[in-house]
C-alpha cells in the first residue's frame, strides 16, 4: 500500500508544512482529518500524522474531535512517522506536548515509529513529545524558527524517505 499523510490544522500553519512535507515525498496522498474518516489511516501501510499543540499542552481540536476513535485503531504492521507544531517561546512548558501524545498513543497501538530528530537548536522548558534526547518526531516552531522550517523538513525527509515510501 502507498504512503498517506493526515493532519490537522487551526491557522494553517500544520497544514503548510503538510504540504511542503507531501511534495518533498512525492506528492503523496494527504488528508486533512477534518475532511475524512479517520478509518481511512487503516488504508495505509505507511503513515505520517501531524499535529500542533493547544491550550495547556492539548491536541489540536480536529485531532481532539475523533481521538477516542483514534485510540482504536491498531497501527501493528504499520510504519509512522509524526511531525507537531508548537511555539517554544510562549508555551516553552508543554512545548508540542500534541506531538508527544499522538506518539504514545501510536505506540500503544504497535506502531513502527520513525523519524526521531534531535531537540538541538530549541529553547523550552518541558516538552511530552521529548524521547531521551530526541523528540518523538519533527518539530517545527513557526513562530519563532520558521526561517529553520524548511531546513528542517528537508533533513527529516532524507532520514524517512527510504522507510516511508
Amino acid at each position: 500500500m502507498a504512503t498517506a499523510l493526515f493532519f490537522a490544522s487551526s491557522t494553517g500553519n500544520t497544514e503548510e508544512v503538510a504540504n511542503k512535507i507531501a511534495k518533498s515525498l512525492g506528492d503523496i496522498k494527504i488528508y486533512n482529518i477534518c475532511d475524512s474518516d479517520v478509518n481511512d489511516i487503516l488504508n495505509y501501510d505507511k503513515i505520517i500524522l501531524g499535529t500542533s499543540t493547544w491550550g495547556e499542552g492539548e491536541l489540536q481540536d480536529d485531532w481532539d474531535e475523533i481521538w477516542e476513535e483514534f485510540c482504536s485503531l491498531d497501527f501493528s504492521n504499520k510504519t509512522v512517522a509524526l511531525f507537531g507544531l508548537g511555539d517554544q517561546d510562549g508555551y516553552g512548558d508543554e512545548f508540542c506536548d500534541a506531538l508527544g501524545i499522538m506518539y504514545e498513543q501510536v505506540k500503544r497501538a504497535n506502531a513502527n515509529i520513525i523519524g526521531f530528530t534531535s531537540t538541538d537548536g530549541y529553547e523550552y522548558e518541558y516538552s511530552k513529545a521529548q524521547i531521551g534526547d530526541e523528540f518523538a518526531g519533527l518539530v517545527i516552531d513557526e513562530d519563532n524558527q520558521d526561517n529553520l522550517t524548511d531546513e528542517r523538513i528537508a533533513s527529516w525527509i532524507e532520514q524517512i524517505k527510504n522507510k516511508i515510501l
